[in-house]
Formats: C-alpha cells, structure tokens, sequence
C-alpha cells in the first residue's frame, strides 16, 4: 500500500503542474506578436484608405475607392487621429492634423446626423487636440484650454446647437451645418440619439470655459430619466417635441446602448453624481426585468413583457459598461456567453435568436464592430485573465481570415458564409483596431494609472495631464480628466437660469460673458416627481386633453398671460384683459433661431432678448386684441384659425396620445436540453404571443452608422420651397371607432414621411405606416 501510494502522488502532481501551467495563459512573445499583427491590421486599413478614399469619408475595400457617407469630411481621418497616436505614430500624427486643419471645412450647406457628428468628428478632434503634446506637436501658449483642433471642435458644436432648441431639450436627428434644423424634420430619435453627448459637449465646456454646451446637454440629460416607466424602464425611439413614446420597446441594445455607457462615464468624467444615480436607477430595472440567466432580452417598458429573445451585437459593450460600475463578475459571465456567439460563427451577428441558436434573415451580418472587443479590453484591465487574450485572438483570426481585402477590411454580410460586401466603417480604425492594439499592448501609455505625467502652468496655476484615467467617448476617443481639471475653474457656476439656455441656443455664436445669469445659483437638476408622472402618465395612459394647450402660451388665473419653455419654466408674464383675440387673427410666429440667428454679441446685455422680446410682441398682441373673444390655455379650443394650425404643426403639444401599450402575458422561462453554451430559451414562452413593438413599427433596431448598421447616405439637397408636414390630427380614442381613427392618423403619418428624406438620420424614422400595435392587437390599414 505505502508503494502504491508512492507511485500514485507524483501522477497527482502531474495534473496538478498541467492545469496550472494551462492557466498560465499566453506568452508574452505570443502577446506581442498579436499586438503587431493588430498594428499591421490598423495599417492596412489606414493606408487602403488614405491611397485610394481620402478626401471622401470612408474607403470601399472591394472596388477600392472613396465614397462620402456622413458628412464629405474626410470623416475616416478625423476617426482614426487618435489611433495614430495610441500606437505612438508622431510624424503621421502631425502630417494628419496639418491635413485636417488646412482642408477640412465645416461651413457648408449639407445635412448630417448630429449623433454621428458628435462622437465621431467632435469626439474625435477633442482627443485629437489632447493628444497634441504628447505627439510632438507644437502647442500654443494656454494648451490644453486652447488650440486649433479644440477651436475647430468648438465650431463643429456650434452647428450642432440648433438640434437641442426643442421643448424637451432633446435634439432632433439632423441638422444642417450652416442652416440649422432642415425645414419638415422628424422629431422622431431614438434614445442613444438624446442621451449621447454630454462626454463630448461637457469636454468642450470645461475645455473652453463656456458652460453653454455641458448646460445644453444637462437639459437633454435629465430629460430622459424623467419620462422613464413606472418600473424604470425606458423606450427606444421617443418625441422630442413632446417627451412621448414612439417605440416603447425596452433593451440594453441598439437605440437605447450609449444612454446608458454615456450616464457612467460622464459621472465619472464630469464628477455629475446625479448621472450615476440616474444609471443605478435604470441598472436595476434592466436587472429586474430585462436579463434572463446569463442574458438580455428585450421587452415592454411599462409591464416588462418579453418581446424579443434576442442578442444584438451592439449589446456586447453592456460587459465593459458593468466592469466600470465593479460589477466584474456578471461582466465575465455575460461575455462568456457573447463569445460563444462568435465562435459559433466566427463573427457575432447583428441579431442572434437565443432559443432557436441562430440568426435571423437580414440580420446575419457583421460591419467590424468594436463592442465585444471593447469589453474585452476592460474586463482585462480589471482582471488580468489570460482567457480574455484567448477570446481577443480568436477576432484577430476571424477578421484577417474572413474581411482582410486587397486595400482594406470589409464588411460581412453574413456570417454564415462569410460573404463580404464593398464598405469599411470608419470606427474600425477608431474603435475596432485600437481596442484590439490596447488588449495587447500593456504597456500603453493609455493604460497609465497615475505612475507619471505632465506638469503645465495654465492661468497661473499649476496642473498635471497626461497621468491616466482616461475615458472613451462611444467611438473610442480619449478624454484626458486632468485636462479638463485644468482649465475649468472650480468657483465657476456651471448651471444657467432656463431663458439664458435657450437664448444662448438660439444664438450660439453670442460670448457667453454678454448673458446675464454667469455664476448664478444652480437649478435643481432632478426632475420632480410631479414632472415624473406627468410625462408616465402621458405615456402610459390612453387620454384626450380636453383643451390642447399651445407650447408657448398658458393662463394662470384670470387675466394672467406667460410665456414658457418646453419643460414650463416661465421666461415671461404679465397682465391683460379677459377679451383679446379677433377670430381668425394670426398669432405671432414662433422665432427660428436656426434660420434667423442674431448677429455675434448683439443685444445680449439684455439677455435672453430672443425669448423676451419675442414675449414682449405677443403680449402687445394681445392687448391690442383685447376686444375679441376671451383667451383659453391654447391657441386652439374648438375651431382654429391658419396661423393656429402653422403653431400646432411645428410644436405637437404635450398631451398628445400615445399608442402602443403592451399589456400581454409575461412569457416562462424554461429549460431547454440543446447545447450547453446557451441560455435555454422556448422562443414561444418568451414571446408570450407579443410582438415587438419595433418589428410592429418595422423598427429596425440596427440605427445609426457607428452603433448602427445602415446603408451609406448621400449628402440631402434641401429644396427650394420648404415643404410643410400634413398638421396632426386630433386623436380622441373611443373604443367604438378605434380602428377607424388609426387608419386615419396612419395616413397623415404616411404623408409626412414622404415629403422627408431621412438617409442621413442617426436614427431611423419608424415608420408606422405597416401595423400599429396597440393593446396587444394588430391593425392593417
């Protein structure tokens, strides 16, 4: 026996030593020969790009040639600056900042997405300006709070404000860059579209020292946490002229993803506590009713009903996201689980049905995208787990096996053959290539976490950038907090009274100093409760305003007449008689800053002289008017004059019907005994004889180019004579004539959206023109 066990032992030890060593992970000679094969990968692209694309947006890496897709600004060379600089390139770096500053010009007469523009052209010219130093380049005196790339970043904003001047302070989804918001666009967008610039815009303000862009998407920010479900949950394509609805389908995925990733990384960014408390809010709700086991489904937002038992390639950022909350083991259990999806295919499609392990037609593609890389890179930040290099290998293979093309890297268009087709985003310089580089290079000087960094005197005071911590807007670009603890002062007041918001908005070229208000207390930022449940119950309830109130005039008690924003803060009021208006009297038109914005400085001392002149005429109005018929809250009670419909038809009051509330069973999770990678799912339990709210809107959850996989657009032409929207109708529901009134109000929908071209949107129009769900039932008109 004592033999036996002699012989037995060293066998043990054996097993032991070859799981061990089994553990040990990749080599470092294995890890940097992947860095390199990602470096050359990274170049590839970017000289496929630059010999046979530049000056156009993206390259086609099949004809091998250049086409423009958001914007005609050389938008891959933008994206990928930064690239350059995170594999330490400095002369190529400053070759591309000279090209970008001599060349690209934002003055033009063309419409673009402003989610697009924000995270890839503003994102990327900000990270561009803070890598400057570091990359040799020569820096004016007052770096980082100055420069040329961060004076181009602040004009590129500029453009963008016009989209925010909206009652609910969300932006539409394009806008011009020299005229504004185009006459006739949707103020449909989904909520990554509104909830995803505050890490771009607050940047720029603490950059700058104007608060004019991080009090903008403050605005924009609190907005949404205050038109959430009663259980939490928030929809994906939504109003921005009244806070309502359009597609109450609630997930972690497309049109909803970068809400939540921007609400964690600008608290952090920003030290906004108050974003923090907003994403633990929506966190535990997606906890509650949207994951199932190791997964994320989507579902209702008002019941949580399952509606789709899908994954999304888009949602693989949500790991990286929960690794930045400390949440690293359900990060890792999640990710687990989206690998498998890849090795299944060799690529993750943009949907995989979970019960049936597959995916579905015309969702089988994969255009390069970044997310699972992404949360790869941070769960190896976090952990150190040599498994995750395994799983980064594994896309390295699959992408130089399956996409690699005579000039560049193409899109696959499904996975299932590996058919590629003729585009390269250009997030997969931006974000693809370089979050592959960081898994690998762990000596990075990205990965500094406080070990050394730069000392710069700026406004007598020093400070110290370059040390760490930073933090990735959506499209991969860099953010440096100590530069921003550099220039924005710590006495400044960030927060403005509403009117100077909104005249600023309207005026964005005007200096901030010219406002009154500068330093003023804060505002609350939360929204009330009352404010909460008024927007839940205008989404969630099926009622008729008895009296339609006009977006800019109210009464308040007899005789008193004020003038006020979207979210009813009163810029104006005053006194006047009971009878006032004649019939048939036009009211004044509302001011369009986008189209008419006052000359640079002018007037401002008066500030906000846009909204309280404006006030000012309108109540002259009506006091001349005062020997006809008495004011109501509206413009419009009973019969409407032409000037009232022109009101109605450019802001759709707040009270206006939501349609679309799911109230089906809630689907049972059940065990099912095929394959054990996958969460078993029965695809009927699931869906619980639902449909999804999306797929009944012919929503396509796949919006927006760098989250979004959509076809290329062209640059839209904006006709001559501007063409007006057909003017809503009145909805008033009666169970008796239900249908009839849906089929009426579908084909007022179906005139809008043929006179708007939406190409360039980040967010696709839903066209509700197909099927309406509305209480679980299907109409076709």
């Amino acid at each position: 026996m004592f033999t036996r066990n002699r012989f037995i032992l060293p066998v043990a030890c054996l097993q032991i030593c070859f799981l061990v060593c089994l553990s040990s992970g990749m080599s470092d000679q294995e890890i940097r020969r992947l860095r390199d094969e990602v470096r050359g990968m990274f170049y590839h692209a970017y000289d496929g790009y630059m010999r046979h694309a530049y000056p156009y947006d993206e390259l086609r890496p099949l004809s091998c040639d250049g086409h423009d897709t958001w914007g005609s600004y050389s938008l891959t060379l933008i994206d990928a600056l930064d690239t350059l600089g995170v594999m330490g390139n400095k002369t190529e770096f400053q070759r591309v900042v000279g090209l970008i500053l001599e060349r690209t010009n934002f003055d033009v007469n063309i419409n673009v997405s402003v989610f697009e523009t924000n995270i890839r052209i503003l994102g990327g010219l900000l990270s561009g300006h803070l890598m400057s130093r570091r990359m040799g380049c020569k820096v004016e005196e007052g770096w980082p709070c100055s420069g040329p790339l961060l004076r181009m970043a602040k004009d590129v904003a500029d453009r963008l404000l016009p989209a925010f001047d909206t009652p609910t302070g969300m932006p539409y989804g394009t806008v011009n860059l020299r005229e504004g918001v185009p006459d006739g666009e949707t103020p449909i967008t989904c909520t990554a579209g509104v909830g995803t610039y505050i890490v771009e815009f607050g940047t720029l303000s603490r950059l700058t020292g104007d608060p004019v862009y991080e009090e903008v998407m403050r605005a924009s920010s609190v907005s949404t946490p205050c038109i959430v479900s009663a259980i939490n949950l928030v929809g994906n394509h939504i109003d921005v002229l009244t806070g309502r609805w359009t597609a109450q389908d609630s997930g972690i995925g497309a049109g909803i993803d970068s809400y939540f990733e921007y609400m964690v990384k600008a608290a952090g960014l920003l030290q906004r506590p108050e974003l923090m408390a907003v994403f633990k809010q929506a966190w535990a709700a997606i906890e509650k009713h949207l994951r199932h086991e190791d997964w994320y489904l989507w579902a209702t937002m008002t019941k949580g009903y399952v509606t789709m038992a899908v994954f999304q390639s888009l949602e693989a950022y949500w790991p990286g996201v929960l690794t930045l909350v400390g949440d690293v083991n359900t990060a890792q259990r999640i990710v687990y689980n989206y690998h498998q999806v890849w090795k299944q295919f060799g690529f993750t499609p943009e949907f995989y049905n979970i019960p049936q392990s597959e995916a579905p037609n015309n969702r089988e593609g994969y255009p390069l995208r970044p997310e699972l890389v992404e949360s790869l890179m941070y769960l190896f930040q976090a952990t150190k787990d040599h498994n995750l290099l395994e799983m980064a290998a594994d896309i390295v293979v699959s992408i130089q096996h399956s996409a690699k093309t005579e000039c560049g890297y193409a899109t696959v268009k499904n996975v299932n053959d590996h058919t590629i087709e003729n585009r390269m985003e250009s997030f997969f310089l931006a974000e693809t290539t370089k979050y592959l580089y960081l898994i690998f290079d762990h000596d990075n000087w990205i990965h500094n976490t406080g070990r050394s960094g730069h000392a710069v005197m700026v406004n007598g005071r020093h400070c110290v950038v370059e040390a760490g911590g930073y933090v990735f807007n959506s499209e991969a670009h860099p953010v440096d907090p100590g530069a921003l603890a550099c220039c924005s002062m710590r006495e400044d007041d960030w927060s403005l009274p509403l009117a100077d918001q909104v005249a600023l908005i309207l005026d964005p070229t005007a200096p901030w100093k010219g406002h009154l208000g500068h330093r003023v207390k804060e505002e609350k930022e939360d929204c009330s409760t009352d404010d909460k449940l008024s927007y839940q119950e205008t989404n969630q309830e099926i009622e008729e305003s008895e009296v339609e109130e006009a977006p800019h005039t109210t009464q308040l008690g007899e005789g008193s007449v004020v003038i006020l924003h979207g979210n009813g803060k009163i810029l104006a009021a005053t006194e006047v008689p009971k009878e006032t208006k004649s019939e048939g009297e036009k009211p004044l038109p509302i001011p369009s800053a986008a189209r008419t914005p006052q000359p640079q400085g002018q007037g401002m001392e008066e500030s906000p002289s846009v909204i309280i002149d404006y006030a000012n005429k309108y109540i002259e109005k009506l006091k001349e008017a005062s020997e006809s018929k008495p004011v109501t809250s509206g413009l419009g009670s009973g019969s409407t004059t032409d000037g009232e419909t022109e009101v109605k038809e450019r802001h759709t009051t707040h009270r206006e019907i939501l349609v679309g509330d799911d109230t089906g069973s809630s689907g049972i999770m059940k065990k099912d005994s095929v394959g054990p990678r996958f969460s078993s799912l029965s695809e009927a339990a699931e869906r619980g004889g639902n449909t999804s709210g999306m797929e009944a809107a012919s929503i396509s959850p796949s919006v927006s180019s760098s989250k979004y996989n959509t076809s290329p657009g062209s640059p839209r032409i904006i006709p001559k004579t501007p063409k007006t929207p057909t003017p809503p109708i009145k909805k008033e529901f009666v169970l008796a004539d239900l249908k009839e009134r849906l089929v009426i109000d579908l084909s007022s929908y179906r005139n809008l959206t043929k006179t708007t071209s939406y190409s360039l949107l980040s967010c696709p129009h839903p066209p509700f023109t197909r099927m309406l769900n509305f209480k679980g039932q299907m109409f076709y008109p």
